[in-house]
């Protein structure tokens, strides 16, 4: 069964000196006895905090799987905001990001992913009756007046940006919770999320909100997802491909992450992290 430290002092990570930080690889924490930290957002259905920050969604459930197929089971949740994922990865708060992030070219610059766990698309969230017809980025760039909404270090930004959303019409939040109240109240016509997400907001505003067709959207939004490692952590990094090749696709990974949506149309194939780097 899996031990799983709960601390509160885990949050308070910033406490901890970087070299402290870096003094031990994942490989060197394991053979201490040390829990693997893993970090993580409030990103429902992907991976969330639930009870004493116990670490609940899809990418959390894959990951626990994995690293019991390594023989690993103790292991601390670290919670923090989406934006601050790659930079605690880098100073060392936490170990490995569960989080669901995206393998994007530009994160590849940063960390070192494993090999892709799923593959998924976007939708925005667009106010009840979609008033402004907003289906697809091409719309936001045309209707002048449209303020699109997503969070701060997600794909959108970029992908918005690159498609020639004005920077002055995009509004950055912290997470899922803060776009769902700015399509709520006004402040934004749509938000950008992934589709299961979109899914989760929709349910929670109790009709306010619906989600757009996530097939309108462009070949080049649909992303790969992987787990993020320091790119000092390379041995460990082989161990996790290896035990990862075994699990993913497993009866016993498909049965952990069933309750949260996920899928064998989620399931990656062939694709490998150097293509997603590369074509993300």
């Amino acid at each position: 069964m899996r031990t799983i430290s709960l601390s509160i002092a885990a949050i308070a990570v910033t406490a901890l000196s970087t070299t402290a930080a870096f003094a031990d690889s994942i490989t060197d924490r394991v053979a201490a006895g040390e829990p693997i930290r893993i970090g993580f957002a409030n990103e429902v259905p992907w991976a969330y905090p639930g009870e004493d920050n116990a670490p609940l969604g899809f990418v959390n459930a894959f990951a626990l799987g994995v690293l019991d197929h390594m023989g690993i089971d103790n292991i601390e949740p670290v919670v923090t905001e989406w934006g601050g994922l790659i930079p605690g990865l880098q100073a060392g708060r936490f170990d490995i990001i569960t989080g669901g992030m995206y393998i994007l070219g530009t994160r590849c610059e940063n960390v070192n992913f494993a090999e892709p766990m799923g593959i998924f698309g976007d939708a925005f969230i667009v106010p009840a009756g979609n008033p402004d017809g907003i289906e697809t980025f091409e719309d936001l760039v045309e209707n002048e007046d449209a303020i699109f909404v997503t969070g701060a270090g997600y794909n959108q930004v970029e992908y918005a940006l690159s498609v020639g959303v004005p920077d002055d019409r995009i509004l950055q939040v912290p997470g899922p919770t803060e776009i769902l109240a700015a399509v709520r109240a006004g402040r934004a016509n749509a938000g950008g999320v992934t589709y299961f997400t979109a899914l989760n907001l929709a349910e929670q505003s109790g009709g306010e909100v619906e989600v757009t067709d996530p097939t309108l959207m462009p070949e080049e939004t649909m992303y790969w997802v992987g787990i993020a490692f320091r790119q000092s952590d390379t041995d460990f990094l082989a161990e996790w491909n290896a035990a990862q090749a075994e699990y993913l696709g497993s009866e016993a990974m498909m049965e952990a992450v069933a309750e949260y949506g996920y899928t064998e149309s989620q399931l990656p194939g062939d694709t490998t992290t150097e293509y997603a780097c590369a074509n993300r």
